[in-house]
């Protein structure tokens, strides 16, 4: 797919890998980039850079999902590109409380769900349309200190799977963003933990490698080549990888 006059939605705006992925559309030439965000201002502020507009969303509510949709496509026309890039974490197990599991779940699962439940319909019916989720690396392997993570990311991969091998004869093209640490907001103050084993990268190259696959009609996006090699691992002696992980929990457990 090529991004010169499209008109693209990208969730998380306000900074981090959201924001690297609204300037690069923008480069690319796209139409329009919606840039969407529970902080405002700093979805207004990206914005402000591209000449865009701004919406505030909690993405872990299906109406507010909806209403941004059914905006969008009124106010700038039908939505080529849903980039459902919010997401947050909680650090801990089975012990996080019930509260917590609930919001990370609305953020990383469910606000995909909500924006595939009412962006896929319309693309069908125009013939087509892309969905690019952020997920994780997280998704693919597992986040060691944090269950909620590495159960949201997995599912959210899971979704992504789903919705290409759903939709794919009817023209819904999809990627699934799965990178190791990117210095956020998120993973601030975790330069030497886990994630950033094998480094941690800007979201700027996130980005790059973004449109690379979307150009590409590349399912999996990995900016950090070492994860598939760890995903070949991991399917190739699962209890190998296991013991192995066992080893890196007890590296990093605090």
């Amino acid at each position: 797919m090529e991004l010169k006059d499209r008109t693209i939605v990208v969730t998380g705006a306000a900074g981090g890998i959201g924001r690297a992925l609204a300037l690069r559309f923008h480069q690319e030439g796209a139409k329009h980039v919606v840039c969407v965000d529970l902080n405002s201002d700093g979805a207004a502020a990206t914005a402000k850079e591209i000449e865009g507009t701004a919406h505030a969303v909690n993405v872990g509510v299906d109406g507010e999902v909806k209403t941004l949709i059914e905006t969008v496509e009124r106010d700038q026309g039908p939505i080529d590109l849903f980039c459902s890039n919010a997401g947050i974490s909680v650090a801990g197990g089975p012990e996080v409380g019930d509260n917590d599991w609930q919001r990370i779940w609305d953020v990383n699962v469910m606000s995909h769900v909500f924006a595939a439940r009412h962006v896929v319909p319309r693309m069908i019916k125009r013939g087509g349309g892309y969905l690019l989720n952020t997920a994780s690396a997280a998704g693919l392997l597992s986040q060691i200190g944090s269950a909620p993570y590495a159960v949201t990311k997995h599912a959210a991969v899971g979704l992504a799977e789903w919705l290409a091998l759903t939709y794919g004869d009817d023209g819904i093209k999809v990627s699934v963003l799965c990178p190791q640490a990117v210095r956020t907001a998120m993973t601030a103050g975790l330069e030497d933990a886990v994630a950033s084993i094998d480094g941690m990268l800007e979201p700027e190259p996130v980005a790059d490698a973004c449109v690379e696959a979307i150009k590409a009609e590349t399912f999996l996006v990995l900016p950090h080549p070492q994860v598939l090699e760890y995903m070949r691992r991991k399917t190739a002696d699962y209890d190998r990888w296991i013991r192995g992980m066992q080893r890196l929990n007890r590296q990093y457990e605090t």
